[in-house]
């Protein structure tokens, strides 16, 4: 099959790369600045002759958008606003215009878009969206609309023969550099992996090799349509997810931080405390639904297989 990866150059492009080349599909990424075999140039906001791609082509995957991780400024929030929602209405504007559309257009959404909550897990049925939230940062809210206007930009498309499916995805844990499962290690191999602001918040997550089983499978199904989690079935407190990670690389100790060390240390990533402290209890009702059998539910046996991949190399990192 042609699969299409707008924005595929990031973290969780790079993985579904190299899975789905390794399975024997033919994909193109759309970049900004292509440098590869096989990366076409698009600006993300405008048609272009990387549209001839999409037009032909089987799926396409849309992971375009500025990354979160960084400071949440007025500037950076509104190029995360902007980037997502411009990037997802140009690509339902050329799967409208292909002569040969694709049959599936899976769209990168985020587990953000529900509620910080302890009480209860939130699936697609029941869950609570956020932004109303009591005794939260006011921004946490846009981050929100953000995962509602990039969903929006999608829904309204008029693609009629394409079936679109939303991925409320989950922190995506793979072995590689400069991922979320890499920084977490690093400060775990540093000392400084316990619990933040007590760690009571939820910790959703998903083993890299369930997400690329997961987006296969969201593909093949053509009676799925809408938000679909992607989402670990077990999620758990901040406390209890680095107290595992820290079994699984053998630190017997993680010094706890506080509200406002997390602040600092957050400064000094260039990263933000939304990251560490909104509770994400995010479950895949849909997916278990619809028979998808998860590979690595619990997170302790996750844990070991990314260490055990850490520490066998990059060559086991696929």
């Amino acid at each position: 099959m042609k699969i299409v990866m707008p924005g595929g150059t990031g973290q969780v492009g790079a993985i579904l790369n190299r899975a789905l080349t390794a399975a024997g599909h033919e994909v193109v990424v759309l970049t900004r600045r292509p440098v590869r075999d096989r990366e076409v140039r698009w600006d993300g906001e405008t048609l272009g002759a990387w549209a001839e791609e999409i037009d032909g082509s089987d799926i396409v995957v849309n992971l375009a958008g500025r990354s979160v991780n960084c400071r949440y400024t007025v500037a950076n929030l509104r190029a995360m606003m902007d980037s997502r929602v411009r990037s997802a209405r140009v690509v339902g504007e050329a799967i409208a215009a292909a002569a040969r559309p694709p049959r599936v257009w899976l769209q990168m959404s985020t587990a953000t878009v529900y509620a910080h909550r302890f009480d209860a897990p939130n699936d697609e049925a029941t869950g609570v969206l956020g932004g109303t939230e009591p005794g939260v940062p006011g921004y946490w809210g846009y981050s929100v609309k953000i995962a509602e206007a990039w969903e929006r930009a999608q829904e309204r498309a008029e693609t009629p023969h394409t079936r679109k499916v939303s991925m409320r995805s989950a922190m995506v844990m793979s072995p590689d550099r400069g991922g979320v499962f890499d920084v977490l290690l690093r400060l775990t191999r540093l000392g400084l992996g316990g619990p933040v602001a007590g760690g009571a918040q939820y910790v959703s997550w998903i083993h890299d090799r369930d997400f690329v089983r997961a987006v296969e499978f969201l593909a093949g199904r053509d009676d799925l349509t809408g938000p679909v989690n992607l989402a670990a079935p077990v999620p758990l407190p901040q406390r209890a997810f680095m107290h595992t990670l820290r079994a699984a690389w053998g630190v017997p100790v993680g010094l706890p931080a506080t509200r406002w060390m997390a602040e600092l240390g957050a400064f000094a990533l260039r990263s933000d405390t939304e990251l560490l402290l909104k509770s994400r209890r995010v479950v895949p009702g849909r997916l278990l639904e619809t028979g998808f059998a998860f590979e690595h539910a619990r997170w302790p046996e996750a844990a070991d297989d990314l260490v055990r991949r850490v520490r066998g190399g990059p060559g086991l990192t696929g």
